[in-house]
């Protein structure tokens, strides 16, 4: 080849590599900008505050993704009813139906026993434990090796903080109380429950009030003051018990079809990462911001008694709580490994809070 000859080969070639690149950029930018539109589900009713609506809320969350991705990622919100029934979340997603659901994953339990241990244990960690076994201890990896069986990835999306231990018709003085009562309450402090004679039910929040007011529960556990104001509760029942031991904390769980999240580029998935962990922040500073206003409201204006449980009632449900979290450990190799997990870190995390957080509330 002469000198000529290569020269022309030379040009020739780089301006066909320029022409190639040309090509291909505005084909990565169409993919860049590419839009999705996703649908997801909701456990709780139209308007529900935290739940639904609201700072730190699902359509809070649905907002946070189209405004980061500039449009390219947009969530559709339904709440319970409005494409599927409150509790049905789980088996849509999984089957594709729709990409996305809002609930808590202790609603799962009876498809995969260790779910409930990613909302939160009765007398486990309070929300800073929690939070950091799931975000820098096992917590999420164990969450993803949960519901990879089903075709599902999960993360949090909201926490309510310590809730209250419910409402009463009657009050509650001796263990004996608890033998034939009729009491919503999900997880595994409904199974707590179940052991000390309660009649367990699990009702979405929707149903509660009417379930109280009729007399068909005799008590029923929501969440705190100001969203148990809202449905009503204290129309139906007047004794308000707290502790928090059966909801130390309590994770709002959002639920994703693994196929459909693995279509995701990168960067969109690194949004709703980023806008769940906000809305986590953001709903759980709502929350902590209207339920004092809402529990004194109750007490001075609504002729609510709000007390804690006697601590011989206290002391039986720990005992019963220790006894259902090894049941359940002990019923599927893969909640028994969730529960050690769990257990370690509550261990060595309350070393810590024992002289921080205890030590400043107690003095």
């Amino acid at each position: 080849m002469t000198s000529i000859d290569r020269r022309k080969f030379i040009s020739g070639a780089a301006t066909a590599a320029a022409g190639g690149a040309a090509l291909a950029v505005p084909g990565v930018a169409s993919a860049q900008n590419a839009k999705v539109t996703m649908k997801m589900t909701n456990a709780y009713p139209p308007g529900s505050p935290f739940y639904v609506a609201g700072p730190g809320s699902p359509t809070d969350f649905c907002k946070k993704v189209e405004a980061m991705s500039n449009g390219r990622l947009k969530i559709q919100h339904f709440a319970a009813g409005e494409l599927i029934p409150a509790l049905e979340g789980f088996d849509a997603v999984s089957a594709g139906t729709v990409e996305m659901n809002a609930a808590n994953a202790y609603f799962w339990s009876g498809k995969a026993p260790a779910a409930q241990y990613f909302t939160t244990v009765p007398f486990g960690m309070n929300t800073q434990g929690m939070m950091a076994w799931l975000y820098h201890g096992e917590g999420m990896k164990l969450w993803q090796e949960v519901y990879a069986p089903f075709g599902l990835t999960a993360m949090p999306m909201g926490n309510t903080g310590v809730q209250m231990t419910g409402w009463f018709r009657k009050p509650v003085e001796t263990v004996k109380d608890f033998e034939g009562l009729k009491m919503r309450i999900p997880g595994l402090a409904g199974k707590v429950y179940s052991e000390l004679g309660v009649n367990v039910r699990l009702l979405p929040g929707g149903e509660i009030f009417p379930a109280l007011e009729r007399g068909v529960i005799d008590a029923a556990e929501f969440v705190g003051p100001f969203q148990d104001r809202r449905l009503g509760l204290h129309k139906a029942a007047k004794f308000y018990y707290t502790t928090g031991w059966h909801e130390p904390t309590n994770v709002t769980e959002l639920l994703i079809n693994k196929k459909a999240w693995d279509k995701l580029p990168k960067d969109l998935q690194m949004m709703v990462q980023m806008a769940a962990q906000a809305s986590v922040v953001e709903s759980l500073s709502w929350s902590e911001s209207v339920n004092a206003e809402a529990l004194e409201d109750l007490v001075k204006n609504q002729g609510v008694k709000a007390q804690a449980l006697p601590k011989p009632i206290v002391d039986k449900l720990k005992e019963a709580t220790m006894d259902t979290l090894e049941s359940v450990a002990a019923s599927d190799p893969l909640a028994k490994k969730v529960h050690t997990s769990f257990m370690a870190f509550k261990k060595k995390h309350e070393s810590w809070a024992a002289l921080s957080e205890k030590t400043f509330l107690n003095l």
